[in-house]
């Protein structure tokens, strides 16, 4: 199942995907990711950032030893270093830590400090859009846990799509899921999440750029609140 995969076209990945987008939208999240696991073998991944790691562990049982891949940012909560680590540690999946080509203070030198403030386009595109684009080279698909009820934005989300920005099938396998879902499945296998899920958080990005959540409001009102933001760029 996860053997060397044929390289393929962006042409042909695209056509693969927009069938698969099709043909996979009422399947399973894990039927889902077995056919990413057998269709791209290790040139598929999945990205986390560690708010949950329900994806990951979909993907574990699908494809033990499946690449996870973890932007960091510099500016997450503590509470986010520390599940990622507890990911790594407790479940099959190999964890790969993605860092922008300048520290913190590297960028706060070149830029001035606060560029989250100032420019949040500019911090997220360094920080998080960049690195990303460089880490996904090795693969030709990658995984999210994106969800068509976290926000009119994502409301459209295929389980399967193809990435025009990066040349790369997008496989997200619980767009369809809602909260209940994610919370059923938390409490049926023991799945690690963010401790600060349990905080008011119901969105978890940088610590500067993002506050807990009011009572009625969706689940990303919490990031750049106050801002016309609502996406850091890495799915639109």
């Amino acid at each position: 199942m996860t053997t060397t995969q044929e390289p393929r076209t962006a042409d042909e990945l695209k056509d693969l995907a927009e069938r698969a987008g099709r043909e996979l939208e009422d399947a399973s999240a894990l039927e889902i990711l077995r056919w990413a696991a057998r269709t791209f073998g290790r040139r598929f991944c999945v990205t986390s950032s560690m708010e949950d790691a329900v994806v990951a562990h979909l993907a574990s049982r699908a494809m033990p030893g499946v690449d996870v891949v973890f932007l960091d940012t510099g500016y997450h909560f503590p509470e986010t270093i520390g599940t990622r680590d507890a990911v790594e540690a407790v479940m099959d999946v190999n964890v790969i830590t993605l860092t922008p080509r300048q520290t913190v203070a590297e960028q706060d030198a070149q830029y001035g400090p606060k560029l989250h403030d100032r420019d949040p386009d500019l911090c997220c595109f360094l920080r998080k859009v960049k690195p990303l684009e460089e880490g996904l080279r090795g693969y030709d698909a990658w995984a999210t846990g994106l969800r068509r009820d976290e926000s009119p934005t994502r409301a459209d989300t295929p389980v399967v799509g193809w990435d025009a920005k990066r040349q790369k099938v997008k496989v997200s396998p619980i767009a369809r899921w809602t909260q209940d879902d994610v919370d059923a499945y938390v409490a049926e296998h023991g799945v690690l999440t963010n401790p600060l899920l349990m905080d008011g958080y119901a969105s978890i990005g940088c610590a500067p750029c993002t506050r807990r959540v009011l009572e009625g409001e969706d689940a990303r009102a919490g990031r750049w609140a106050g801002r016309a933001k609502t996406e850091c760029g890495l799915h639109g």
